[in-house]
Parts: C-alpha cells; sequence; structure tokens
C-alpha cells in the first residue's frame, strides 16, 4: 500500500494496525469514531496542524 494525502484513515488502519501509534503521536485519540475513519490524511493533518507531507512519509517509512 502507498499512502497519499488522499488515502483515507480507515484504510490505512485496515492494512496496518501498527499505524495507530503514528496517528496517537500526531494528537489523533479518538481512531475509532466512524468521523476519523473516514477522513483523508491531509483532512487530519489540517485539524491537527501537522505537517501532511512529512507525515505521509514517516506512515510509509513506518509500513515498509
Amino acid at each position: 500500500m502507498k499512502i497519499t494525502k488522499q488515502s483515507v484513515i480507515g484504510d490505512i488502519l485496515d492494512y496496518d494496525r501498527t499505524t495507530v501509534k503514528l496517528f496517537v503521536e500526531m494528537g489523533m485519540e479518538c481512531l475509532g469514531c466512524p468521523n476519523a475513519r473516514s477522513e483523508s490524511v491531509e483532512e487530519a493533518c489540517e485539524v491537527h496542524e501537522i505537517d501532511c507531507d512529512e507525515f505521509v512519509c514517516r506512515l510509509n517509512e513506518h509500513i515498509k
């Protein structure tokens, strides 16, 4: 799986549950919430004021 800014968080979590720790570190602790699971990485980064390009890189490195 190649993660992009448009990737849906729920799809990422379904693909690799160990990514949860990266989302929690980002400040997104309500991953069970339907809204959180249906957001794109870009939307979540915007809400949490996180550099999206950097976070996408971290996610892709993590799942290698």
